[in-house]
């Protein structure tokens, strides 16, 4: 009886509602990553678990620039509980909407596309936790709230079972 509850637990989980790249979108505005992630930007967010409890919380200061080809995006990570990271993401436009990059820890090439005001990311990445690292698939979303605030969740999944979500906010400076 237990194993039942577990594999429909599991099947419910997969069922979560997600955004797709047909969706409509909700502005007529367009996000441009070169055009917002051009210089600093500030980021709060937070790591939520499948069952909606905030397990961690976190602010990010950005520096990044774009040189007509590539945008650079150095974040420096401050957590709740004091500890720091940096990751510095490499980003390419290998089209009018399409994007590639890499950082330290992502398995691969990750890859995005921009359509009006919603950017899609997805990669694999192996991920510092407090006691450790974890390979998790992020789907990440952002849409744009206005000229300089930029809303992100990414869906997180480890073995292709979903296991929370971070939310961000972007803000320029």
């Amino acid at each position: 009886m237990r194993w039942m509850m577990v594999v429909v637990f599991l099947a419910l989980a997969a069922c979560t509602g997600r955004p797709g790249p047909t969706d409509p979108l909700l502005s007529d505005a367009t996000l441009n990553l070169e055009e917002f992630f051009d210089g600093p930007v500030v980021a709060h967010g937070q790591f939520q678990d499948l069952f909606g409890t905030v397990r961690r919380r976190f602010v990010v200061d950005i520096d990044s620039t774009w040189d007509g080809k590539t945008l650079t995006l150095d974040e420096n990570f401050v957590y709740e509980d004091g500890s720091t990271e940096n990751r510095t993401w490499t980003l390419v436009k290998t089209g009018p909407e399409t994007w590639q990059g890499t950082a330290p820890g992502v398995i691969g090439i990750a890859s995005g596309y921009e359509r009006g005001d919603t950017f899609n990311w997805k990669y694999r990445i192996d991920l510092p936790v407090p006691d450790g690292t974890l390979r998790v698939d992020f789907d990440d979303w952002m849409w744009l709230q206005s000229g300089n605030r930029l809303l992100n969740i990414a869906y997180m999944r480890r073995a292709g079972v979903t296991i929370g979500q971070v939310t961000i906010y972007f803000e320029r400076k």
